[in-house]
């Protein structure tokens, strides 16, 4: 009886063998590989800024707030109107208004009203980014005209980022390929198929900036931009 199992047992064997060999040589090949970092980078102008800004004006009254804030969008539209663009093309916001509180000299509401305060916001956008920098730097002088604004940096996007996007993404990946086959040719190997690939958040950042972050970057104060995509990338190395 015991011959009858001799067969079987040495059968069995081989098998174990064979497939710790299989299993050792599959873990060797896959260990074989070759990471990179990818990148690619690209210079981008704006085609498109916005600029916002407000009036305000203040008085003991809500009416004669109301009314001076209403004496100065003349003076506001028409210089607008004047750099190209009329009053169809500028958005204004609804007029707000608030109450500032009185209080006493220990920091107590006296239930008095001291003053009323009136805003509203407007913006404009353009192609033309050149005019509206132009233009965010020149609104202040309408202090001087009894215009009461207040000016926020302008923004500044790229319109076709989207399908920039794609490209450059693409771009950094054969980068990466490339890094890849330089450093199996030097290691006198060939380069396998690439194994696994992870697109890092891209980096928008003003022309000549070293700023980057974790969460990526996306510009909007400069008119000049770079755009850069990393691709983390792993070949395998062929047999």
């Amino acid at each position: 009886m015991k011959n009858h199992l001799v067969l079987p047992a040495l059968l069995l064997g081989l098998c174990l063998v064979g497939s710790a060999v299989l299993v050792t040589r599959t873990w060797r090949e896959n260990q074989q590989i070759i990471s990179v970092v990818g990148s690619a980078k690209q210079e981008i102008v704006s085609d498109l800024g916005f600029l916002r800004g407000s009036l305000s004006a203040e008085a003991g009254a809500a009416e004669a707030a109301y009314r001076q804030l209403q004496r100065q969008k003349p003076a506001l539209l028409g210089y607008l109107a004047g750099k190209g663009f009329p009053t169809a093309q500028v958005k204004l916001s609804p007029i707000a208004q608030n109450a500032v509180p009185e209080f006493d000299e220990h920091g107590r509401d006296t239930g008095r009203v001291l003053k009323y305060t009136c805003y509203q916001r407007f913006e404009i956008q353009s192609a033309e980014v050149r005019l509206i920098e132009a233009i965010s730097l020149e609104l202040a002088s309408l202090v001087e005209r009894g215009v009461s604004v207040m000016v926020e940096s302008p923004e500044y996007f790229y319109s076709k980022l989207p399908e920039l996007k794609v490209e450059i993404q693409a771009r950094a990946a054969q980068d990466a390929m490339t890094r890849a086959r330089k450093i199996a040719a030097a290691a006198d190997c060939q380069l396998g198929v690439m194994r696994t690939a992870r697109m890092g958040v891209l980096q928008i950042t003003p022309r000549y900036s070293t700023v980057v972050a974790d969460y990526g970057v996306n510009d909007a104060t400069s008119i000049e931009k770079e755009i850069t995509a990393v691709v983390q990338a792993s070949f395998a190395i062929a047999q």
